[in-house]
């Protein structure tokens, strides 16, 4: 009998593993879940108004304006890997913005040399932003939260003192001709083929390179990640430091496609930003994500507000959905982990609707 029993054990742990196959696996994966949700709604908006919903035009405006959000969400995806959170972006983007447009207005002109030079202030602006929350998270020790709601207040502050709290208008018209209101292709808009191109090196860097390998190991366990080797101090300064550095670009196409600084209009970009990460799959507790998933998960309330609004529903209705769907994204990663600790190999969906307990 005890003779028996090993090979048995060791078989059933063998084979319990590859039978996984690829289709399960992407069933099972959250950004994929996401995407399906993001397809029926699209689905239902198309046929309650296949003259105006379901029409490239429409589609294009969507896309248009979740560009800004997306470059903002590959350095908050790298950023909540890690199991931090980045509360600034939104003000930094703001602040980076002002500053560009002030140089801009300053040296004159509407050529690209005045525009590259603004391009640059924004970039180096963010930067420094996010290096002072890094710095301060990885060697003051001080909570994430802490640190970038300071930078929030602190960004947005010195971005009204430089203005008096009005915005500044004066952009050059290259700007927002080429990369505000410009096409590529015909009628695809250029500031998403920029956005999509800065989409394409963030999932490279994350999902094939040692910096992200890195970055999964520090939010995984930072303890063990430094065992290993990781430099996580300046791994966590790099991860803020690029987080700015987007969100300072960010700034610059806010300014291409707006034509002004809109001090007072990025109050809830921070968290429309963490709401469409989190959506997509990765985890507020470090660790786990995509950035396929936050693209994804941007565009659940783009498309929500954008049909609301078209089928004649109040837009306000956009924040309750979007919430609920925060929430239960979280309740299933919180499940998933907790089944994962315990073990269990069985689906989370079948536990949840029949309510039985691995014991």
């Amino acid at each position: 009998m005890s003779t028996s029993s090993p090979p048995t054990e060791t078989m059933a742990i063998g084979t319990a593993e590859p039978k996984e196959g690829f289709f399960k696996h992407l069933l099972k994966a959250q950004a994929f879940q996401i995407l399906l949700v993001l397809l029926v709604i699209v689905a239902i908006f198309s046929a309650l108004a296949p003259d105006t919903f379901a029409q490239w035009s429409n589609f294009r405006l969507i896309i248009q304006n979740a560009s800004i959000l997306a470059v903002l969400g590959i350095g908050m995806t790298f950023v909540i890997i890690t199991a931090g959170i980045d509360l600034s972006i939104g003000s930094v983007l703001v602040f980076s913005g002002v500053v560009a447009a002030m140089v801009m207005r300053a040296m004159g002109g509407q050529g690209w040399g005045v525009a590259i030079v603004g391009i640059l202030v924004a970039i180096a602006s963010g930067v420094a932003w996010g290096l002072f929350n890094g710095f301060l998270i990885a060697k003051g020790k001080i909570p994430p939260l802490i640190v970038t709601l300071g930078s929030l207040g602190m960004a947005l502050g010195f971005a009204q003192i430089l203005t008096g709290g009005v915005d500044v208008r004066q952009v050059p018209t290259v700007l927002t001709t080429t990369i505000g209101y410009g096409n590529v292709f015909g009628t695809i808009p250029t500031i998403s083929v920029i956005a999509l191109v800065l989409i394409i090196i963030g999932a490279i860097v994350l999902h094939y390179t040692r910096f992200g390998l890195h970055t999964f190991a520090v939010g995984s366990s930072e303890v063990a990640a430094r065992r290993v080797g990781v430099k996580v101090d300046r791994q966590l300064i790099s991860i803020y430091t690029i987080s700015g550095g987007l969100a300072g670009f960010a700034g610059i196409l806010s300014l291409s496609q707006f034509s002004t600084t809109a001090i007072a209009g990025q109050s809830q970009t921070n968290l429309n930003v963490i709401a469409a990460v989190v959506i997509g799959g990765t985890s507020l507790f470090g660790g786990i994500g995509t950035i396929f998933g936050t693209v994804v998960g941007l565009f659940i309330p783009a498309v929500l507000q954008n049909g609301f609004v078209i089928t004649g529903v109040q837009p306000f209705w956009q924040q309750v959905a979007v919430g609920a769907v925060l929430i239960a994204a979280v309740y299933v990663d919180q499940a998933r982990r907790s089944a994962a600790m315990r073990g269990s190999s069985q689906s989370l969906w079948r536990r949840f609707v029949s309510g039985s307990r691995r014991g």
